[in-house]
């Protein structure tokens, strides 16, 4: 064993995991276990202050911001943006090889979100999810489009798809939003060649099925459990990993009493059939809309001096839940926000301790506010320091409860919230370092204002993310300290990512500010409603000959 500043990690176990990209970034969370974190080191903390802007490329429509992954393989990049297109780029130059612009329906789903976050490429094809829940294949060479399914109908479910797919084999996973409707969340594997459905695992069990019972009367038919992040996957366990969002209605959980299965939940699916093979409910009988629906980190880890397969998943809640990702046995458990009220915590056991529920009908404050105590924005694991870097969030919301009755497709609250300041300290966001097990914090980087950007780790010890401001910045792994900054002239809100090309390292990073959640923001922060808004992506490196 060889000890690290964040704790022990075995040089030998760390090769032999895949987590760390190199010159390709050709998953949606880098690799497959979403660790986000580059092998690559050309640029460090001795160099990064000379990093400067190799290109930029813009997509054309603002609408949403942009707030995708780049997907690099082979020197040629694919950048998904709103709307439902798609860029392939040279990735030295930013020159266009071809694009791919979808016929959206005019309407687009009850939340008329024109953002998508990303692609999938394997195989030669190119993967993209729409806005009306449709999953297409394109040729990766030249854009074409190869098969279009439907996923099921948008206006009935009020639903689409933002999120990236994952491919697994011979068969691309998506998931699918409505979690605020009156819907019934699922996920879906297609045949990636033919565009065939092969699966779908309904999140929420029907008559019959294991955990139906968790469900008063017909509160299933309507109990969202959508499923709008990316997943993961385990080669060795050869089991798929995907974080479940909230119950519907959001607030008001009279109709539905139950634990509400398998809602809020880490569940981990045989690819093949989709079979359940183990599932972790962090948030039994969610009644604050606190999604487990972010990333899966896959990562290995001594658990009282045994050496474990992990799993990290940072819910809405504010809290990051680590389970063992052969079985979903209760590993840990602990904070990223300052600002937690809806409970009090969480025992050895994984129990939520201290409930606050919010009653019915009376103007309740709880914290956090429905935009979390972290966004969905990915945290970073890196196998050089151990630990996890992530963001947290420090604000609250009044909220009160609502009797509401589910109408098929139609927003499904329960409730109404307006946001309010944090109760202890400031407003704003903070970026961290843990351990990833114990969550120990060894240093915090603060912001004015939430960041709602996601982080990537690099073996140059570096940290890359960006902020509502517009600024994208490197700090330093071990210490936190900012060594670069590069003003973007909008919001950051997407995913940055770094790749090589012959031999030169570069940084990548989407900007534009937009989403839903930045709509909010101005009744804490009004001057963000004067932020500019933006899609354009920047592209870094050193200047040639750079030691």
């Amino acid at each position: 064993m060889k000890l690290l500043a964040g704790g022990f990690i075995c040089a030998a176990l760390a090769l032999a995991q895949t987590g760390e990209t190199r010159a390709d970034w050709p998953h949606y969370g880098g690799q497959q276990s979403a660790w986000r974190y580059s092998a690559l080191d050309q640029i460090n903390r001795s160099n990064v202050s000379k990093l400067s802007a190799a290109w930029a490329f813009q997509t054309g429509k603002i609408d949403g911001g942009l707030q995708s992954t780049p997907i690099v393989v082979d020197g040629v990049m694919y950048l998904a943006a709103a709307w439902n297109r798609v860029f392939a780029l040279d990735a030295v130059t930013g020159a266009p090889l071809w694009h791919y612009f979808y016929q959206n329906p005019r309407e687009i789903g009850i939340l008329y979100s024109p953002w998508n976050r990303g692609v999938a490429v394997d195989g030669g094809r190119v993967f993209m999810g729409t806005l009306d829940n449709h999953v297409v294949a394109l040729d990766q060479k030249t854009g074409r489009e190869l098969w279009n399914v439907t996923v099921e109908n948008m206006q009935q479910c009020g639903c689409n798809i933002t999120g990236a797919p994952l491919v697994v084999k011979d068969k691309v996973i998506v998931g699918v939003t409505g979690g605020d409707s009156a819907h019934r969340g699922y996920l879906t594997a297609f045949d990636a060649k033919t565009g065939r459905k092969v699966w779908r695992f309904w999140t929420i069990p029907g008559p019959g099925e294991k955990g139906h019972d968790t469900w008063l009367g017909d509160s299933w038919k309507a109990g969202g459990g959508s499923t709008w992040m990316t997943g993961s996957y385990d080669p060795e366990l050869n089991l798929v990993y995907w974080g479940v969002g909230n119950a519907a209605a959001d607030f008001y959980g009279e109709a539905r009493k139950g634990s509400n299965l398998y809602t809020d939940s880490i569940i981990a699916l045989d690819p093949e059939t989709g079979t359940l093979k183990w599932y972790y409910q962090e948030i039994p009988h969610d009644v604050w809309d606190f999604d487990g629906a972010y990333e899966c980190v896959l990562f290995d880890a001594p658990v009282k001096g045994t050496m474990r397969k992990l799993l990290l998943n940072v819910n809405k809640g504010g809290y990051a839940f680590v389970v063992d990702r052969t079985n979903g046995e209760f590993i840990s458990a602990w904070p990223v926000a300052e600002n937690i009220t809806w409970i009090k915590g969480v025992n050895e056991k994984g129990e939520l301790v201290g409930r606050n529920e919010p009653p019915v009908g009376k103007p309740t404050i709880i914290c956090p506010s429905i935009g979390g105590g972290r966004q969905w924005n990915h945290g970073a694991y890196s196998p050089r320091t151990g630990w996890f870097y992530t963001t947290g969030i420090e604000w609250c919301q009044e909220v009160t409860v609502q009797k509401e009755e589910p109408k098929e497709g139609r927003n499904f609250f329960g409730g109404v919230f307006q946001l309010r300041p944090a109760q202890k300290g400031p407003s704003g966001g903070h970026m961290d370092a843990y351990d990833p097990v114990t969550g120990k914090k060894f240093w915090s980087y603060p912001s004015k204002y939430p960041l709602l950007a996601s982080a990537v780790a690099t073996a140059g010890d570096l940290i890359f993310t960006g902020d509502p401001e517009g600024n994208f910045f490197a700090l330093d792994a071990k210490t936190g300290a900012k060594l670069w900054n590069f003003q973007t002239g909008s919001g950051n809100r997407g995913s940055p990512i770094t790749y090589s090309v012959k031999g030169r390292q570069y940084v990548a990073v989407p900007s534009g500010w937009g989403s839903a959640l930045a709509g909010l923001l101005p009744q804490l922060w009004p001057e963000t409603e004067d932020f500019p808004p933006g899609s354009t992506l920047y592209v870094f490196a050193l200047p040639e000959g750079t030691p």
